[in-house]
């Protein structure tokens, strides 16, 4: 079960930090934290998997086969097997040490945004991408999203993305990113 952290409606966007399971989330998409081949074997990605069975490790397997690994900082989306969200949407975040960490998680937010909105999408919810194990600290990621996603509903004041979650599994990370939210938009 989740637990609703923090919630505001900025820009038109309700915009929700929750502490709980993702792959529960009823939502349109969720995102994966995924890596550039979509092997889903650990973290977020295999927990989704788990959820939301073979099917989505198949689309994934699928969707590189055609287009070729997902670079870092951008992302694909497949479907969302038995999860009840629609789709998974895999963006690729940096790790940490790699240089340009946050113009690349920038772009892996943005893109995951992006492809939601091709697909005319209502909500998405998000993990802390790159938080675990690519070592990005938690603070800036959590700073990193509300950055991105505020200046990304500055860019698109008509879309069809109506509310956008950060779901993080573990009390620390659905913390700081409850922290962040406090203090951007009280």
């Amino acid at each position: 079960m989740s637990t609703v952290l923090w919630e505001r409606k900025v820009k038109g966007c309700t915009l929700t930090t929750v502490q709980g399971d993702i792959t529960l989330e009823h939502i349109d998409a969720i995102v994966n934290a995924a890596n550039e081949h979509l092997h889903h074997g650990g973290g977020v990605a295999a927990a989704i998997v788990r959820a939301g069975g073979a099917s989505i490790q198949l689309d994934s397997a699928d969707w590189v086969a055609e287009h070729g690994r997902v670079a870092t900082g951008t992302a694909a989306i497949t479907g969302g097997g038995k999860l009840s969200a629609k789709f998974v949407i895999h963006a690729v975040g940096p790790v940490w040490g790699t240089g340009n960490e946050v113009a690349k998680l920038t772009s892996a937010i943005t893109s995951a945004l992006e492809l939601a909105e091709q697909h005319n999408l209502a909500s998405i919810s998000f993990p802390a991408i790159s938080t675990g194990i690519f070592g990005f600290p938690k603070e800036l990621c959590a700073k990193t999203f509300f950055d991105t996603v505020e200046n990304w509903l500055d860019e698109h004041p008509q879309r069809s993305l109506q509310t956008i979650r950060f779901c993080n599994f573990d009390n620390p990370t659905a913390n700081v990113f409850e922290r962040e939210a406090r203090r951007r938009f009280g």
